[in-house]
């Protein structure tokens, strides 16, 4: 229960460095946008600092000219251009541009996916039983600005609770956080599921309500013990103890 978070912060580099130093600094849980950059910058990390990249330009600058498309925008008008946008009633709209809201919808399922994110998850028990866990990511490539997807909330991404155990997920943030699949994974192994049926029923409570939903979770109890669970991907996690001479990657099929 001990928690702190950054989200929307831009110009600092290490995020979880920065959601160390709220945990450890500060009485709040969770800090936002420009004032979580002061705060990293003030407490000692480098800043500002440019964290675009070649590569990273160079997608932005093909999506643009590429009116940006697809995005994550719904229900708005113009619908394939970059904006401005305004809000369109779905009821009030043609034939036409329900065509093309409804496939500027549709478009939005491959966002989510083995390339479109770069999160880290990672839960840790240490020789003394207590129980960590940090998760650090960039977003859903192409978000609306000030977007915040799960990453820095807590029971989403990631939770931990000595006594019981551990979880990380990754996937499709702004479809989980609505679950906070990670506090159900550890209250489900609270009352006595094994890691494995505690991870699937976390994944077929959001299944039910998103069949299209892409996502994986990894619980891990207090005695080391672990599984994943996973929907519309093959999911790989690492793992590594001091029995082990290399880390393990284990598959999970969805």
């Amino acid at each position: 229960m001990e928690v702190g978070a950054v989200a929307a912060m831009r110009y600092v580099k290490d995020g979880i460095k920065a959601a160390r130093l709220v945990m450890q600094h500060t009485e709040h849980t969770l800090l936002v946008g420009e004032k979580a950059s002061e705060f990293a910058i003030s407490m000692g990390l480098p800043g500002p600092t440019n964290l675009s990249s070649s590569e990273s330009i160079e997608k932005w600058t093909e999506w643009k000219n590429s009116s940006c498309q697809p995005n994550f925008r719904k229900n708005v008008s113009p619908a394939n251009n970059c904006g401005p946008y305004r809000p369109t009633n779905y009821l009030e709209l043609s034939d036409e541009t329900c065509s093309n809201t409804y496939e500027n919808q549709i478009l939005r399922l491959p966002h989510v996916g083995l390339h479109s994110h770069d999160t880290i998850s990672m839960a840790v028990i240490d020789r003394m039983g207590h129980i960590a866990v940090g998760t650090s990511t960039n977003g859903a490539t192409f978000k609306i600005p000030g977007r915040v997807g799960d990453g820095p909330i807590a029971g989403s991404s990631a939770y931990a609770i000595d006594e019981v155990g551990a979880c990380c997920a990754t996937g499709d943030g702004d479809i989980m956080m609505r679950f906070l699949p990670c506090y159900q994974v550890v209250e489900s192994m609270r009352l006595g599921m094994e890691p494995k049926l505690a991870a699937k029923d976390a994944i077929a409570r959001i299944t039910k309500k998103f069949p299209d939903f892409v996502g994986a979770v990894v619980a891990l109890n207090k005695l080391g013990e672990h599984a994943g669970a996973c929907h519309g991907w093959t999911f790989k996690y690492s793992v590594r103890s001091p029995a082990m001479k290399d880390v393990k990657v284990f598959t999970v099929l969805p």
